[in-house]
């Protein structure tokens, strides 16, 4: 398996399915009620829901850059500024919806380039708090792109959820409704 072919898609069908959530819950509590739903949190402890939409479009990007082994752009830094700074600055539902729509952007781009990555070429990867992970293409990919990025997709609904924002898991799974059987009759 290409590892692009796995990451892209997944990256774009999340992101596409992030934003129909944040679409539903605009509608379940326009305006500002809904903009309000950026600051909620699962825990006092833990990221509101703007800094995991900011951070799933982090993941999304980082993945794609760091496969093609390219330098990382200034909105990544950008990203992960806002994200860290979400608590206090939440945004607007429209401000959460570009950043998805602008990551959807990269991840078309990225997509129509068709990069091939050697699944065994070194990666190393730094993390915020110092340390380096020495790991082949495939393992970031597998252990670390996509449950990072999903992390945050997850927690994201969860956070909607628990906000009483009416979802459910065909809205978590909505790109797979393509492939349902037809039922017999």
């Amino acid at each position: 398996m290409i590892l692009s072919d796995m990451l892209f898609p997944t990256y774009a069908h999340m992101l596409g399915a992030l934003s129909a959530w944040l679409t539903k819950a605009e509608a379940q509590r326009p305006g500002e009620e809904g903009d309000a739903l950026l600051a909620a949190r699962l825990a006092p402890d833990m990221f509101p829901l703007s800094t995991q939409v900011r951070f799933a479009c982090r993941q999304a990007q980082e993945g794609i850059f760091r496969l093609q082994g390219r330098e990382f752009p200034a909105s990544l830094k950008t990203l992960l500024d806002e994200g860290r700074n979400g608590g206090e600055t939440p945004g607007t539902m429209a401000a959460a919806q570009a950043r998805i729509a602008e990551t959807l952007g990269v991840v078309e781009s990225a997509g129509a380039e068709g990069i091939e990555v050697d699944p065994a070429s070194s990666i190393a990867h730094a993390l915020p708090i110092g340390m380096v992970l020495d790991v082949t293409a495939e393992r970031y990919s597998r252990d670390w792109a996509l449950p990072q990025f999903y992390f945050h997709i997850v927690t994201a609904y969860a956070i909607l959820r628990a906000q009483g924002i009416d979802l459910g898991k065909a809205d978590y799974a909505a790109h797979m409704l393509a492939h349902l059987r037809p039922t017999e009759t």
